[in-house]
């Protein structure tokens, strides 16, 4: 499934195995492997986890 954050698309496919977060840096491990998201502010990583908890 793909999200739009920010202008940005991301895909992610379900079901999500884990998410793994360190302030900047989030690393989704889902049926098709493991995907950095690297953000800016601490902020943008908390909003666009907010977002994928909202999707499901």
């Amino acid at each position: 499934m793909s999200y739009t954050y920010q202008g940005k698309v991301f895909a992610i496919a379900a079901p999500v195995k884990s998410i793994s977060i360190n302030k900047l840096n989030v690393v989704v491990k889902d049926q098709s492997g493991s995907q950095l998201f690297k953000f800016n502010q601490v902020n943008e990583s908390k909003d666009f986890l907010a977002m994928l908890y909202q999707a499901n």
